[in-house]
């Protein structure tokens, strides 16, 4: 049985989100009905991010096993020719039996895009959160970096929508980097956070308190106490999904098991 790891893109607009959802279409679906067609076997394709309806996703990461014995550049080709334009499978490579594309994960990166012009560009619909008025960035800028760090997500979180992963699900998560800036030569704000998981809404919700901040409506010192709340009321609004993106996912570098595999059998090595 091959393992096959398919790095994937796609335009989120017309999609109920990921997920498989029946008579709903989704990417996660549109996916395995084309890996089923091209392999003929009932083959189940996992992802990494479960992003929602209207996200987008320039790295989104899956496998599925198969017995076809298809070269790996032939099911790419074949999965862009029959997948509709908006997805794209930009990578397709061969990994090892035990590669799970969202147990092994160990870092994802998101984007927001917010155009800040007066007018929205016909080609940027539906893939930027328009915003106009006045914004303090710098204030942004300094409110955003106080989410790095662990911290009790709960105030920026929504329902998983099943209550029963909602009671054992931890609240507790990771960022790495969290920053907004000035795109150069655009009219345009981004934030850019980098973590190792994320709560449903998380950074939705994070970029709507950002935007509060910019409107003075809150303040950077407020985030520390909005954490501590563990309310969703307390945080700003959760923000459309057109402008976020899933940029990409980190796995570990299997030469560094290779290596470590290696320096083990050396000390079991008896001395010559």
């Amino acid at each position: 049985m091959r393992n096959i790891k398919i790095t994937i893109a796609y335009d989120g607009a017309g999609f109920h989100g990921w997920q498989i959802q029946p008579g709903l279409p989704t990417v996660q679906g549109s996916i395995t009905d084309v890996a089923r067609q091209i392999t003929q076997e009932p083959v189940i394709v996992n992802g990494a991010s479960r992003t929602d309806a209207g996200v987008h996703a320039l790295g989104q990461v899956a496998h599925f096993k198969t017995k076809s014995t298809l070269a790996v550049a032939e099911i790419q080709r074949a999965m862009n020719a029959l997948l509709p334009h908006s997805i794209r499978v930009v990578e397709a490579e061969e990994v090892g039996p035990d590669f799970h594309s969202r147990w092994q994960s160990q870092a994802k990166t998101y984007r927001y895009r917010i155009w800040r012009g007066a007018v929205l560009p016909p080609f940027e619909h539906g893939r930027v959160f328009h915003y106009s008025g006045r914004l303090d960035e710098s204030a942004m800028a300094a409110a955003a970096r106080l989410f790095e760090g662990e911290h009790d997500f709960s105030s920026f979180a929504a329902s998983s929508g099943s209550e029963d992963d909602d009671r054992e699900r931890t609240m507790t998560r990771v960022l790495y980097s969290s920053e907004i800036h000035r795109e150069a030569e655009r009219d345009e704000l981004v934030y850019v956070v980098r973590g190792r998981s994320f709560l449903r809404y998380m950074v939705r919700k994070i970029v709507g308190t950002l935007l509060e901040i910019g409107r003075d409506a809150m303040a950077p010192e407020d985030v520390p106490k909005i954490l501590e709340q563990r309310d969703p009321s307390a945080s700003g609004p959760t923000i459309p999904p057109e402008g976020l993106y899933l940029v990409a996912i980190e796995y570990p570098d299997p030469t560094d098991s290779l290596a470590a595999f290696g320096r083990s059998r050396s000390r079991a090595l008896p001395t010559p």
